[in-house]
């Protein structure tokens, strides 16, 4: 590809989640490319990612960082901006936060890989502000701040050349707020290495499963009060803001992991009698992982999981984000039976090798364009 320097820049580096397996593909894209960011955590990456340059910005000086990056946000549009792009052709951001908001050099292109704008301050603002879901100094200062953060993010918007979107949900989203169209590239699963061993029927476990940042917008606690009633077993793989009090409110049956290796994670998939999916997400990987590997979901009927779980072949929906809802599923799941060899054939479309073949061809035709 013709650019001759190239900047990735995702908003923190903190953890392998979703948009950081996205980072990995666009890293072996673009091998020699620097990285820039918010706050990087060193040992939490992939080699991958880790084997480039990674630049930080003034928020990396902070003592403890690691833990109180969250609650920065009112100072994220100013440290964003404070990153230096000078003599790099091409940005390309992988942006769920402030990353789209970075400043080119004269004469470089952005295109920004969003993975959603701004939750926090837009659709999913109650699900981290509202009532129960922060303190109330938090609640307080984020409705003074909620408006001019809006502003700051609609007002960068020309500092973007192009968007790409990483699902429909996500492209109408980006046209509702920014009124800016964007083709699709759905981002990676690791298809080959979830389906390595289609699970066995026979072999499954009597417990349901859940993979997830314990972040507030994921509504597990939805989950573990249906299970706490249904007197299922249920373990939660993940960690996050939201672990305490998860912890609280969950019994006996409810177990709680952290998070778990890839091998391991594959064989709680093989497993578990299902995934429980209960939060609107804007693609959701995991439940394609989970698809892949022979396993069905019982997800939200809302968001990405419209794109991929197929009703009655793949997994079974609920519609209302409460334990009542959630129950009823489990209840009509345990009913049906699901071909894992059929379930894990659907996912293939979202397999690692072809993200990376739709990025290559994507940027192998904007240079074309561009030069």
């Amino acid at each position: 590809m013709s650019a001759k320097r190239v900047a990735i820049i995702q908003d923190w580096l903190t953890g392998m989640r979703g948009g950081e397996k996205v980072l990995e593909v666009l890293c072996d894209v673009f091998p020699q490319a620097d990285i820039f960011t918010l706050v990087y955590l060193p040992g939490r990456l992939s080699p991958t990612i880790e084997s480039h340059r990674i630049v930080t910005s003034p928020l990396q000086k902070i003592p403890n960082i690691g833990s109180l990056y969250r609650k920065l946000l009112p100072f994220m549009p100013w440290a964003i901006e404070k990153l230096d792009f000078s003599g790099y052709d091409l940005l390309i951001s992988n942006s769920h936060c402030v990353a789209k908001a970075v400043k080119p050099a004269k004469g470089a292109r952005h295109v920004c890989y969003c993975l959603t704008p701004m939750r926090y301050i837009w659709d999913q603002y109650n699900d981290y502000f509202g009532p129960g879901r922060a303190s109330p100094m938090m609640r307080g200062a984020m409705s003074v701040l909620r408006k001019p953060l809006q502003r700051w993010d609609l007002r960068t918007l020309p500092r973007v050349n192009d968007f790409i979107t990483d699902c429909k949900n996500i492209q109408e989203r980006v046209r509702r707020i920014y009124n800016r169209d964007s083709p699709i590239i759905y981002p990676p699963v690791d298809y080959d290495f979830y389906s390595h061993e289609i699970r066995n029927p026979k072999n499954k476990d009597d417990f349901y499963l859940i993979v997830s940042a314990l972040a507030p917008y994921k509504r597990v606690d939805i989950a573990i009060q249906a299970f706490q009633q249904l007197g299922r077993k249920l373990i939660v793989i993940g960690e996050g803001q939201e672990s305490k009090a998860l912890k609280k409110l969950a019994g006996p049956k409810i177990e709680f992991l952290g998070w778990r290796s890839n091998e391991e994670l594959r064989s709680y998939y093989g497993t578990c009698r299902a995934l429980i999916f209960p939060g609107e997400e804007d693609f959701g990987i995991v439940p394609v992982e989970a698809n892949a590997a022979g396993c069905p979901v019982i997800a939200y009927r809302k968001g990405g999981a419209l794109e991929t779980i197929t009703e009655d072949q793949t997994g079974i929906f609920f519609d209302d984000q409460t334990p009542q809802s959630v129950m009823e599923a489990v209840e009509r799941f345990e009913k049906k039976s699901f071909d894992p060899s059929a379930i894990s054939a659907q996912a293939e479309r979202f397999s690692r090798q072809r993200c990376e073949a739709a990025f290559r061809s994507y940027f192998l035709e904007y240079d074309r364009k561009m030069s």
